[in-house]
């Protein structure tokens, strides 16, 4: 039996933004898809959106308190379908990142992330916390916690899903509070580490950052997404070429124009007016999220709303930062636009999970 006092504080603002930027996403994907092979994926995308839809219902009707109790299943269960992909996943492009369950794939991954903010919403909200702040002592078990998953989303490799579970990681810490001499110290042991980095990194990776440097040095090999892409936008001026009439996407001289860079898709064909609307619902998304999380009843809500919240945040400043050239290119979806069903379960879960702790800031 659900509360009725659950349905006159239901959040249409979170439901709204998420439907809503969802079914820009499919429409999106429909017409950077027309001209391609595989004419059908915004069909696949709009299943997604509706099993996304009944997942955002279960999780915000299901009392988040339940997640303190199961943070450690919740992320045992992650932890051991991360090793199972890299055992016996699905193996793509160069990367085993899917599970092939038969009548279904997904990535593990997108879900590794969820996992992650639940057990670090536990851990800091059962921890007593310092006026001063976490000690180096007391970052050692929640670094652990993340660093595990993101490790092994490393080896998969997904460099992007690891670096977008790390910021998720250290957002946490700082809303957490930590010591700044503390902050400070690994800041500065980290950096001569950034060479010895340099080496681990694969060559593709490598040549990735060169580029990101300078487009020009590889216009048809590693710079020519970023070069594809700033055209693309560049093109759609103020009001844009119009709904399928975008060049870029429509002839393929765009890669990856329906997951990572459907950004530049929008930009061509809806131009600067199309991309404004679109960055000011996440800026909203984002900032109600922030606003969930400092009027939560308890430090659980305020760190799991915290922790999508930035989940959000990073994936969109990394994806546009990407598409537009002022980051480097390393393989970040839009949330709820970008094609794929693990990711946009995966948000859509984030969505739920904010819409339940607001509702129940006004339970007692």
């Amino acid at each position: 039996m659900i509360d009725r006092r659950l349905l006159v504080h239901f959040d249409w603002v979170i439901f709204l933004l998420a439907t809503s930027l969802s079914i820009i996403g499919i429409i999106n994907i429909y017409s950077a898809t027309m001209m391609d092979s595989n004419t059908n994926l915004y069909e696949k995308q709009l299943i997604w959106f509706l099993i996304g839809l009944a997942f955002l219902s279960l999780v915000t009707f299901i009392n988040y308190i339940h997640l303190e109790r199961l943070a450690y299943p919740i992320y045992i269960l992650s932890i051991t379908l991360l090793l199972i992909t890299l055992i016996f996943g699905h193996t793509a492009s160069g990367a085993k990142r899917w599970l092939n369950l038969g009548f279904v794939s997904f990535q593990p991954s997108e879900f590794a992330k969820i996992a992650i903010i639940i057990i670090l919403a536990k851990y800091f909200s059962t921890t007593r916390i310092p006026l001063k702040g976490l000690s180096l002592k007391g970052l050692v078990w929640p670094s652990v916690l993340a660093f595990v998953p993101c490790i092994l989303i490393a080896k998969q490799p997904d460099m992007g899903t690891a670096i977008i579970a790390f910021f998720i990681f250290a957002s946490m810490v700082i809303f957490a509070k930590v010591r700044v001499k503390v902050l400070v110290g690994i800041i500065l042991v980290s950096l001569p580490l950034i060479p010895i980095t340099w080496r681990f990194l694969k060559d593709y990776q490598k040549a990735r950052l060169m580029s990101f440097l300078d487009p020009t040095l590889d216009p048809l090999g590693t710079g020519y997404h970023i070069l594809q892409s700033k055209i693309a936008i560049g093109s759609g001026k103020i009001l844009g070429n119009g709904f399928t009439h975008g060049t870029q996407g429509q002839l393929r001289f765009l890669p990856e124009h329906h997951t990572d860079f459907i950004f530049s898709v929008l930009a061509e064909e809806w131009g600067f007016i199309g991309s404004f609307t679109v960055l000011t619902l996440y800026l909203s998304l984002v900032l109600w999220g922030l606003n969930i999380a400092q009027n939560a009843k308890d430090k659980l809500g305020a760190f799991l709303a915290f922790g999508v919240s930035a989940m959000f945040m990073w994936h969109i400043v990394i994806n546009i930062g990407m598409v537009t050239g002022m980051l480097p290119v390393v393989g970040v979806p839009l949330p709820f636009m970008s094609y794929g069903g693990s990711f946009l379960l995966t948000t859509m879960i984030g969505a739920g999970i904010l819409t339940n702790i607001s509702m129940r800031r006004f339970m007692f």
